[in-house]
């Protein structure tokens, strides 16, 4: 096993699946059965899930919408979806926790960070909804943070693209996959793996990601057992 313990990235836009906004219970599901696999071998896991699927602060910003009001919106989408995945992971009989980062009881916990690592030492997934809690932060933002309080081994970023390009693949059919790529070379070569605040504090922190493709089934499985899925970005 290549990680005890993770900090699993999920991204809201594919969380729609086919549907393209709100919520594909198909893809939940698949996610879901990962999930609970990868618990099954023995990996603690904490979950981030975004909400573009349903509201994107920033956007919001752009059609008029207040910033801190918008970035507001986003973090409770992103209780919404957590909520969903929660629903999910209980209904195949994986024990779980919702935890938000603003007083929300009895929708979810108030998070901390002792709360979450005992909730995942006792086998339980802690799903940390919310955002940080603060606008002009995104979900990439949060889940580095999050990933660092709770000590995990790794943040694995889960997407719709199978790693890291030279450039964007779906725009340019000539770009390349790198294995594995330092966080300086991101830096240099202006990729976008997360944003900047994000990468910042994971370079700092020495927290590996790994940006992989969570919409094919297994690949998380695959990851976790040592193969080579997906994009290693390290100090």
């Amino acid at each position: 096993m290549k990680y005890n313990r993770i900090l699993l990235k999920l991204s809201g836009e594919s969380l729609a699946g086919e549907k393209r906004n709100g919520i594909d219970e198909i893809r939940l599901e698949e996610y879901a059965r990962q999930i609970k696999e990868a618990v099954a071998m023995g990996v603690q896991i904490g979950i981030v899930i975004g909400g573009g699927n349903i509201f994107r602060g920033l956007s919001g910003s752009k059609k008029g919408f207040d910033r801190v009001k918008g970035d507001q919106m986003g973090m409770l989408a992103t209780v919404i979806n957590s909520l969903a995945l929660s629903s999910a992971l209980s209904a195949i009989g994986q024990k779980n926790r919702v935890f938000t980062s603003i007083r929300m009881e009895p929708v979810g916990e108030l998070y901390s960070k002792w709360k979450a690592i005992e909730s995942m030492q006792n086998g339980e997934v802690a799903i940390i909804s919310g955002g940080t809690g603060n606008p002009f932060f995104t979900t990439d933002t949060a889940s580095a943070l999050r990933a660092i309080e709770i000590e995990a081994d790794a943040m694995l970023k889960g997407t719709r693209v199978d790693g890291v390009y030279t450039a964007d693949p779906e725009k340019d059919p000539s770009a390349t996959r790198f294995d594995t790529i330092s966080f300086d070379e991101v830096y240099n070569r202006g990729l976008q793996v997360m944003d900047l605040t994000a990468t910042t504090m994971c370079k700092e922190n020495g927290l590996p990601i790994v940006v992989f493709d969570m919409d094919r089934y297994g690949n998380l499985l695959k990851l976790l057992s040592g193969e080579n899925v997906g994009t290693l970005v390290h100090v």
